[in-house]
């Protein structure tokens, strides 16, 4: 059977041409290969369910409700700027599909070159690749995932869209072997460290864009063993990433004033130091040096270590990370 017809297609392409407005007055969008890609990808067809939380626990909007008010609800939702919650297991929020606004900064960012060979980590609901594939072609795309029933789910909306790039089911924490070498690694889910594997299955030049902490860190690899590079302005927030990279963060401390807590520049500090520097070590840092931005912030991989530091990687403010 081939595919179904798109009965959201003609209301999806205004309500995308309004989200490419909004991603714009964002400040991002810069490169017309994106916003091309962007006004393209129908992105209802990769959330063809999400949930919305509310007073009594997650709301599921789809696209086959018999509501007809529903169905706009939900068609409007796939449209908003907004990250959306594509799969919860006993209420938690296992994967979601990522802010557009974000996403878009997070493209231009990864400075794609035409015949450039990418590794998603994380496949999510498939949109993200569905955007790398528009721009490059798909047989330069690989995107992975631990979990098999999003692989397929991404692999399905992929091929609804006409998108059909290579989805693996793996740990993203080990890269994929079989199609390496890759000239950029994108993140889609949040890592304590850089895992080693990923420079190994890197050329020299390439550029890897990670979530890390609660910021993004642009790394230009140098060789299989090194890498190295600063955090982007943005603030980040991402679903964990699952396998092998994986840990746990300590829970909240307490005791600390709101104001400081609910800073995003100290949650940052936090949090990329949380394995070195206790809440009040960091607190004093954070003070001492007038509450840096993330882009005074970087990451240094070489030779089988790794530490993030504040200004310069030689400089007296640096913190070993976890082993990728």
């Amino acid at each position: 059977m081939g595919a179904q017809p798109d009965v959201f297609a003609e209301a999806g392409a205004r309500a995308r041409l309004a989200l490419v407005r909004e991603i714009e007055a964002y400040g991002a969008l810069h490169d017309p290969a994106w916003r091309a890609a962007f006004s393209d990808v129908p992105r209802h067809l990769f959330v063809p369910y999400y949930y919305v939380s509310g007073a009594a626990g997650y709301e599921r909007l789809w696209s086959g409700d018999p509501d007809p008010a529903r169905r706009r609800r939900w068609l409007r939702g796939a449209y908003r700027d907004e990250p959306l919650a594509t799969r919860v297991r006993d209420g938690e929020l296992v994967s979601s599909a990522s802010q557009p606004s974000l996403m878009a900064e997070m493209l231009e960012a990864l400075d794609v070159r035409d015949g450039q060979d990418v590794l998603e980590i994380g496949a999510g609901t498939g949109y993200n690749a569905a955007l790398l594939s528009h721009r490059l072609g798909a047989e330069h795309v690989t995107t992975v995932d631990l979990d098999e029933e999003i692989t397929e789910s991404a692999r399905t909306h992929l091929a609804a869209a006409g998108y059909r790039p290579a989805v693996i089911t793996g740990d993203g924490a080990r890269g994929c072997l079989e199609r390496a070498p890759f000239d950029r690694i994108i993140a889609t889910c949040t890592l304590p460290s850089i895992p080693y594997a990923w420079l190994t299955q890197c050329r020299p030049g390439a550029l890897v864009l990670s979530p890390l902490s609660t910021g993004l860190i642009l790394l230009r690899v140098w060789d299989e063993a090194h890498a190295e590079g600063r955090f982007l302005p943005t603030s980040a927030y991402f679903v964990a990433l699952r396998g092998g990279n994986a840990r746990f963060h300590r829970a909240r401390p307490m005791g600390l004033p709101r104001h400081v807590y609910e800073d995003e520049r100290f949650s940052f500090l936090r949090t990329l130091v949380e394995e070195s520097l206790d809440t009040r070590e960091a607190l004093s840092l954070w003070q001492r040096e007038r509450r840096p931005e993330r882009e005074r912030f970087g990451v240094t991989v070489s030779g089988g270590r790794q530490w993030a530091w504040l200004d310069d990687p030689e400089g007296p403010y640096a913190w070993p990370l976890p082993d990728g």
